[in-house]
């Protein structure tokens, strides 16, 4: 649907435009929100988005995504070495997200670590026994910095 609009503006269509362009509306939107004026008119906004299904979903979980990094709880702050395969020596890095999961009904000695994916902004949620992850002496956007460049980027 907004492929035909976009299409209409611009006279010609590209694939994925869509995408960007909803992509840059939310974060539009979440820059205009962090000021005073835009406010009020930012809940009106968030709540008509929340009664879309689909969008809601999207929005939603971008919003949460971004708001691990940079929100006021930052949720990626603890970046650590998990112990993939006992004996191997093979370590990813990570970041503990939850050190207590009984809440869930995961035993004591368990944390939840997310593992990022590199070049991408995807990744994985494992629970992994505590004595499998090592804290790493490092910034926590360093970390991840690191990890989404494949270990490009100087630490």
């Amino acid at each position: 649907m907004l492929d035909t609009y976009i299409e209409k503006i611009l006279g010609f269509s590209i694939p994925g435009l869509g995408i960007l362009v909803i992509l840059i509306a939310v974060t539009l939107v979440g820059i205009l929100g962090s000021t005073l004026i835009f406010k009020p008119f930012v809940f009106v906004i968030d709540k008509a988005v929340k009664r879309a299904p689909i969008i809601n979903l999207i929005y939603t979980s971008i919003k949460d995504f971004l708001n691990a990094f940079v929100g006021k709880e930052k949720r990626f702050n603890k970046p650590v070495l998990v112990e993939m395969y006992p004996g191997t020596g093979l370590q990813k890095l990570g970041f503990i997200t939850n050190e207590d999961l009984t809440n869930i009904g995961i035993p004591k000695g368990r944390v939840a670590v997310y593992l990022p994916h590199s070049y991408n902004f995807s990744g994985n949620l494992f629970f992994v026994p505590s004595d499998r992850v090592t804290p790493v002496d490092m910034p926590a956007g360093e970390a991840m910095k690191f990890i989404i460049s494949a270990g490009i980027t100087n630490v």
